[in-house]
């Protein structure tokens, strides 16, 4: 499974969307396994760690090995999670659904819920409490000024194509950058309000992007495909060897500055020569990583069969 797994498997099934959606829109329910299910993201937020995945499963640790789930008002599938703050957090899914939090993940409310549209949302990103983005799948791409109180679509011609839209990020310089299908990548200098579209080296799908040092941008996906940019001010592509065919998911940057990067069959990666390159860490976990995180000197990464702590060597 991909990470933001609607990126294949809901997006083959979209058509039943909307036959089962008043099944999904009833509550999660709580399972005691839930920590061993399908999570597709996890974040931050404040001293907590939160993940969400499959069935509207949400999940919420102080460690990343001991998780109590929330309880969550949707069973859609939620593909990806984000806090503005330790306490105002949302997370997206299947169904254009959008859930909030303002407790730091232990209460959850319904923001969206459109399963007419047969469109996923893949990735959620705020820049404060109050203006965030939530963009998906056939170009899906909703906005908010007021915390989420409501939604509306943005309007910019980088939807024209209708690629999927798998991941939006904000860089260190400030700049927002989405990536997706058939080498999509758009950038944004202005917080959001206007994006144009940027050149790709590739022209396969991208499935996330991560900041590279102070100014610039690593963007990578199928294929074990990674290319870097040192500056956003005028974009110039570099490959990055990754040494590996697998397809890479998500990622997240050491406190040495290095990145990491995770994805199918368990495959880890450290940057490298200033990330010129990108080295295969040892790994037990055999199943596939959607996504990755800093935990007190080791990865928390989450994918297939739920939650994993991996060592750093």
């Amino acid at each position: 499974m991909v990470r933001r797994t609607v990126v294949m498997a809901a997006l083959v099934a979209v058509s039943a969307m909307a036959v089962a959606a008043e099944i999904e829109n009833k509550p999660a329910q709580i399972m005691p396994l839930a920590s061993k299910s399908l999570i597709l993201d996890a974040v931050h937020a404040g001293p907590r760690f939160v993940a969400v995945g499959e069935r509207g499963h949400v999940l919420a640790s102080v460690d990343g090995r001991e998780w109590v789930q929330a309880e969550a008002p949707t069973r859609a599938t939620l593909t990806a999670v984000a806090f503005a703050d330790a306490e105002h957090g949302w997370a997206v899914g299947h169904d254009a659904v959008i859930i909030t939090t303002a407790d730091g993940g232990q209460n959850w409310s319904l923001q969206n819920f459109e399963p007419e549209l047969e469109k996923p949302f893949l990735d959620v990103l705020f820049l404060s409490p109050t203006r965030g983005f939530a963009v998906g799948a056939y170009s899906l791409f909703y906005e908010t000024s007021d915390g989420g109180e409501t939604w509306t679509e943005h309007d910019t011609p980088i939807r024209d194509d209708e690629w999927h839209f798998n991941a939006i990020e904000r860089l260190n310089n400030g700049v927002l950058v989405i990536v997706g299908e058939s080498g999509t990548v758009a950038v944004s200098r202005d917080e959001g309000e206007t994006w144009e579209s940027v050149p790709s080296p590739y022209a396969g799908s991208y499935f996330d992007a991560i900041a590279h040092g102070d100014t610039g941008v690593m963007i990578f996906g199928l294929r074990g495909n990674a290319y870097r940019a040192d500056s956003t001010d005028e974009i110039a592509w570099t490959k990055v060897q990754t040494g590996t065919g697998q397809t890479l998911l998500g990622g997240a940057t050491l406190p040495s500055g290095e990145t990491v990067i995770v994805g199918l069959n368990g495959t880890v990666l450290r940057s490298v020569n200033g990330g010129r390159a990108l080295e295969r860490l040892p790994n037990e976990v055999g199943v596939s990583l959607n996504s990755v995180l800093v935990n007190n000197g080791r990865l928390l990464a989450v994918g297939d069969r739920g939650t994993h702590i991996i060592e750093l060597p």
